[in-house]
């Protein structure tokens, strides 16, 4: 006759209920009863200490019903008891000692703010699925989403274009391809940021379910620099600050614009979601950087030419330089900074939100 050994169980809980997994392999002859508040456990397997009888007992702390369910699988059996009551105990048995055969459940383990923040996440999920049931599904979901699929591919064949030449102009002429990045890569940039605007007109119309304030800080910014700094000044063609700015810009798109079109037809890449999330992280700031040195370096040259001045009365004979606007541009360039830095932590955020771990 075989003696019966102390299996290895590991438990946790949340408000409603408690989960014991008890490692177990090919387990047979089942035999599980909850009875006055104590669950009974026997069964033959593969345990620690080989094939044999393995049992246990548990009285818990609290009240709790009298169904019990399990699931056995080839690696071990897991078990789920609900409690009378909702509520978080401090521990699982009636006795203070923790029994030596019992562990926490770490990959299950949640401290209690956690689990009521699980619980929260998923009444809101059921309230949206009730809502969402009780809203027509939209006749044109699948026209927006060739759209939307579309417009993302063109900007990201547009930039990845504009990346691939600025690479390989720099491997072959080095230093030097930073002074005519603009005659080269120009024309394609004008394309992909005159594109840009739909990323204001894509959410103020209700295609896409995002605010219009970050896309239009981040379109109107590229797009000043780009046509009134850069495109109106002949002497800033040739400013290797340019290539800083394009590039920069870039290295962003083309993880963020594949990441959006992949997305159109539900598909999911956990490397490129890490990319468009973080990589945004040094370069938005270079970026804008990059943008605040060209502007300073057009200051002199607005002065110079008057180009864009506001002429005033002739009695005075002056105009007022373009330059003043400039510098409360650069006020304004950093403000729209701190607010899209914000913007984009907070949807990495909510897109990287991990729950924390504890066990006492």
């Amino acid at each position: 006759m075989m003696q019966t050994l102390t299996p290895h169980v590991y438990w946790a809980q949340r408000h409603g209920e408690i989960y014991l997994r008890v490692e177990l392999s090919d387990a047979r002859n089942l035999l599980i009863l909850l009875e006055e508040n104590t669950l009974t456990f026997s069964a033959q397997g593969h345990g620690a200490k080989g094939e044999n009888e393995y049992g246990f007992s548990l009285e818990f702390l609290k009240p709790v019903k009298a169904e019990v369910s399990h699931r056995s699988t080839q690696r071990q059996v897991n078990i789920t008891v609900r409690k009378q009551e909702h509520g978080w105990w401090e521990r699982l048995t009636m006795q203070e000692r923790k029994p030596v055969f019992l562990a926490p459940d770490f990959d299950r383990w949640l401290d209690e703010s956690d689990a009521e923040l699980e619980l929260r996440e998923k009444e809101e999920k059921l309230n949206r699925i009730s809502v969402e049931s009780r809203i027509p599904k939209d006749p044109y979901l699948g026209l927006k989403k060739g759209y939307l699929f579309m417009y993302n591919l063109v900007q990201f064949l547009g930039f990845s274009w504009i990346f691939v030449n600025m690479t390989v102009r720099l491997f072959i002429l080095g230093q030097d391809s930073f002074y005519d990045t603009f005659h080269t890569i120009a024309d394609m940039m004008y394309f992909c940021q005159i594109l840009a605007v739909l990323e204001v007109v894509n959410p103020a119309l209700g295609i896409v379910r995002t605010g219009v304030v970050p896309p239009l800080i981040q379109v109107f910014g590229r797009n000043f620099v780009l046509f009134i700094i850069l495109g109106a000044l002949e002497d800033m063609h040739n400013k290797p600050v340019v290539f800083f700015i394009f590039y920069a810009w870039s290295c962003i798109e083309i993880f963020r614009y594949p990441f959006y079109m992949l997305a159109c037809i539900d598909i999911k890449w956990t490397l490129l979601t890490w990319l468009r999330y973080t990589i945004w992280m040094p370069l938005y700031p270079l970026g804008v950087i990059a943008e605040a040195v060209a502007v300073i370096q057009s200051m002199p040259v607005f002065d110079e030419t008057g180009v864009l001045s506001v002429p005033l009365p002739k009695a005075l004979g002056l105009s007022l330089s373009f330059s003043y606007v400039l510098h409360l541009y650069l006020v304004l360039m950093f403000l729209g900074l701190f607010i899209n830095f914000r913007h984009l932590y907070k949807q990495r955020r909510r897109r990287f939100r991990t729950k924390k771990r504890k066990a006492y």
